[in-house]
């Protein structure tokens, strides 16, 4: 790759990292009793810049789309934003008119809040479909938020609904001649299957990014990250990416085609990849994290597919979750993918042992086999031999826990 040539190119987590670890970032959240079960945390954050921001997102392709889904995708097209508020608890979707309405004054409060347009403001929502916002609360809620440098955490935590954990990364880079870092918080454990979008992902970063390149780097990095995970195959009405950088690192201008647009991709792709594991690893009721990965490919659509395919498995799932190693499920999920592939070319892996090679069945010892489903990470690899193109997918194991979470999601 061109940033190879780069001298000493570095990536660092940052301990404790966020998204505002970028310089120029700060946030800050509150309680504003929008969850409608006892909550602990907060439920409704803010994230500014203190100058405006390059901007890019993707969004659902829900056919239903939540009004803040409708009110962010209409501002972003100018490629600006200086803040973003969200919330948990309540998705504002099937709302109609009065969700719409409730969605730009929440962004004019916020904007009043901090000194700056409403139109410089985007929005994102989670939780259940159906319900109003209840506005006093969050009228009267906004005003009390005070944004920090070390707030992110905070945010990360207000945007959680049955996650188990807040989902948070940053990383510094070095490169030559620029030093910049993209920070990251995201949320999701269920209606995880995205197609061009992802749950609630917002990042940022103090490099300066051409606008026009921003959009395309956001776009691959979610194609390899947030669109090859699932937990239940179902797509969210709220699903939001949004990347913003602020331009503080006083860095090298980063432009498509520039000597550093490789290292920026590159650092995003780690940033998304990351983000894109947690919220596999914390599906509802999951136990395991499985990997995917499917090499020998005609294309890269086709490796997609297939991993895809069978990490959304119900049958792949539940032999993981109960540590069977019966990789037939595996073979006919990659069969009936729709990608032709070659049976006598096959090749399957569990963990380290294989299963299957060149489509014949292996003498199996079933109980290495089973060990390999005990950890807490189980990687599957499906070896096409029929091309070069390669992809992983991550998804987990499904439990009587999801069931039961789901059953009782709003009672």
């Amino acid at each position: 790759m061109l940033y190879s040539l780069i001298v000493n190119v570095k990536f660092e987590a940052i301990e404790d990292g966020t998204i505002t670890s970028p310089d120029g970032f700060s946030a800050g959240a509150i309680f504003a009793g929008i969850k409608t079960k006892s909550a602990i945390g907060p439920d409704l954050g803010i994230l500014y810049s203190k100058v405006p921001c390059n901007t890019a997102a993707l969004f659902t392709t829900n056919r239903i789309k939540a009004a803040p889904v409708l009110v962010s995708q209409e501002r972003v097209k100018l490629g600006k934003a200086a803040a973003i508020v969200a919330n948990s608890g309540c998705a504002n979707a099937c709302t109609g008119e009065q969700g719409l309405a409730d969605a730009k004054e929440i962004t004019r409060l916020v904007a009043e809040h901090l000194g700056i347009p409403p139109e410089d403001v985007l929005i994102a929502s989670t939780g259940v479909i159906g319900q109003p916002l209840p506005m006093e609360t969050i009228r009267s809620s906004i005003p009390l938020i005070k944004l920090s440098t070390d707030g992110g955490h905070d945010f990360a935590r207000a945007i959680m609904t049955t996650d188990r954990f807040s989902k948070e990364i940053a990383i510094r880079v070095t490169a030559g001649g620029i030093k910049f870092i993209i920070g990251g918080v995201a949320k999701g454990a269920g209606m995880i299957h995205p197609d061009m979008a992802t749950m609630l992902c917002f990042l940022t970063t103090d490099a300066e990014v051409d606008v026009e390149f921003m959009r395309k780097a956001l776009k691959n990095s979610v194609d390899l990250s947030f669109n090859m995970i699932s937990v239940d195959g179902d797509t969210s009405t709220n699903d939001t990416v949004i990347l913003m950088g602020n331009g503080q690192s006083e860095s090298e201008p980063i432009t498509e085609g520039s000597r550093y647009a490789p290292v920026f991709q590159n650092a995003l792709n780690r940033v998304c990849t990351y983000l894109a594991k947690r919220i596999a690893a914390d599906g509802e009721g999951a136990t395991k994290l499985i990997e995917v990965t499917v090499t020998g490919a005609g294309s890269i659509a086709d490796a997609r597919r297939i991993a895809r395919t069978i990490t959304t498995s119900p049958l792949v799932k539940t032999a993981v979750y109960g540590r069977d190693p019966n990789w037939g499920r595996i073979i006919a999920a990659a069969g009936r993918s729709g990608v032709d592939i070659e049976e006598d070319k096959l090749s399957l892996f569990i963990g380290n042992i294989c299963v299957l090679k060149n489509g014949r069945s292996q003498n199996l010892n079933r109980n290495k086999a089973a060990a390999m489903l005990e950890k807490d990470e189980v990687s599957i690899e499906l070896q096409l031999n029929s091309g070069d193109a390669s992809a992983t997918a991550w998804g987990c194991d499904l439990t009587e826990e999801y069931v039961k979470i789901n059953a009782e999601y709003t009672t």
